[in-house]
């Protein structure tokens, strides 16, 4: 079979043995959320575990902010920093990611897959001189990872119309090279990535199950449940026409109405309301949890919480260290192993694009970069402003009086002495 100029069969890496489906297999749902709830087929699928607010804006705010930095193909240069550069081999990939998809959607898809199902499948799509002129998000559901006898790694997909991947049987083989393979959290095995919906699920259909009893509650006029306290014994038929008459003038429009309970009889509610029951501090519990396990502030996913920092950078920084940097890292990294970038080409997340600063700290920020000759004007005028360059603004400036550190402790010499004036000639002549 011959695939964009690749000849693969399974004969030569036979037999591909797929990972298997026990503790260190593969992944096809979250595990039980409680105890016995695999004997009850009660799974938390992505799709579920979503509907949760508190799942859904933590997997849409992460997704999101990955998407809207910039991947930009960047150069080692002579000193040792990288600089944004470009080149007709790889700059038109980062640009265009594939015929469907902006940069934002291609990487919001990339940590989509990743956020939910642990794993992140990229198809490359080759050119004939073979270099990458497509990458393709694969839906992770459809992506089995293969190993060979020799511990060479392969990988079986479904039909992706999409991605170009056809085949009559509807599978297709192909090898490593071919496939950009994100992953984190690989717990059991280092193939199988691990979502965060591991450790949350719990916690979300928790607050589901909250939000459903609440919704009941609440359709039935906020009044709890409760049963009818009759004196003495009664038969089946008075039960049942008793249930009868009290659903009949207590529920649908008639909820709410006062009830008349003759010979002695008492309604006893059996339900808690949902003061009694602190459903307030339960739901704000899993949310807390959930936002926790992906590692996002909760301040930044309910408003009502207010965030430690006063600064709203500060905030965004520790949210960039303890949640997005390990992602942005894993992007990079695949990217560059992926496209086969040579030295001394990298990709590198613009991330300045997660902070926009308010006036006063973009030119309290320009002031001191100029100040302390980190920058020169024309740096932080394109940096902090996005200004073009002004004439005698390349260099950078830096107060006179600054002098290095082993001058200042060096002793100072002894001053001279100014020579004494010569005698004028004209004082030693005696007036006549």
């Amino acid at each position: 079979m011959n695939i964009l100029g690749y000849e693969l069969s399974l004969r030569k890496a036979a037999p591909l043995r797929p990972l298997s489906s026990g503790r260190d297999g593969w992944w096809p749902v979250v595990r039980e959320p409680y105890t016995g709830a695999w004997q009850r087929n009660d799974d938390i699928r992505p799709e579920s575990v979503l509907m949760h607010p508190a799942a859904f804006r933590c997997v849409s705010l992460i997704m999101t902010d990955i998407g809207k930095c910039r991947m930009r193909l960047v150069a080692l240069d002579q000193y040792g920093i990288w600089t944004e550069t470009s080149s007709p081999a790889f700059s038109p990939v980062l640009r265009t990611p594939n015929r469907y998809q902006t940069p934002p959607q291609f990487f919001e898809a990339w940590m989509g897959s990743k956020l939910l199902y642990g794993n992140t499948y990229v198809y490359k799509e080759r050119e004939g001189r073979g270099l990458v002129r497509a990458l393709y998000v694969l839906d992770p559901c459809k992506v089995t990872p293969l190993i060979g006898p020799d511990g060479s790694v392969y990988y079986e997909l479904q039909a992706n119309e999409l991605a170009g991947v056809v085949e009559e049987s509807g599978r297709i083989v192909v090898p490593a090279s071919e496939i950009i393979h994100d992953r984190w959290n690989c717990l059991f095995h280092p193939l199988v990535g691990v979502p965060p919906l591991y450790a949350c699920g719990g916690a979300a259909v928790h607050g589901l199950n909250i939000q459903d009893n609440s919704t009941a509650f609440f359709a039935n006029g906020s009044q709890p449940a409760g049963v009818i306290l009759v004196p003495g014994a009664i038969t089946e038929e008075q039960v049942s026409k008793l249930r009868t008459q009290w659903n009949t003038a207590h529920s649908g429009m008639s909820r709410g109405g006062t009830g008349v309970l003759p010979n002695g009889m008492q309604y006893q509610p059996v339900t808690q309301t949902a003061v009694d029951a602190q459903l307030t501090e339960q739901l704000g519990w899993s949310a807390k949890t959930i936002a926790g396990t992906f590692g996002v502030p909760i301040s930044m996913i309910d408003s009502s919480q207010q965030p430690p920092y006063a600064n709203s950078e500060a905030s965004t920084l520790q949210y960039r260290s303890q949640c997005l940097q390990t992602h942005m890292t894993g992007i990079e990294t695949c990217l560059d192993t992926g496209l086969e970038l040579p030295p001394p080409y990298g990709t590198e997340f613009d991330i300045d694009d997660l902070v926009w600063m308010d006036t006063a700290t973009k030119t309290n920020a320009a002031h001191e970069a100029i100040g302390c000759g980190a920058m020169a004007p024309n740096e932080a005028r394109a940096k902090y402003f996005g200004l073009g360059p002004v004439e005698g603004g390349d260099t950078p400036y830096l107060q006179q009086q600054y002098i290095p550190m082993d001058d200042a402790a060096k002793p100072k010499p002894a001053p001279v002495p100014a020579p004494e004036p010569a005698p004028d000639e004209d004082e030693d002549e005696v007036p006549a």
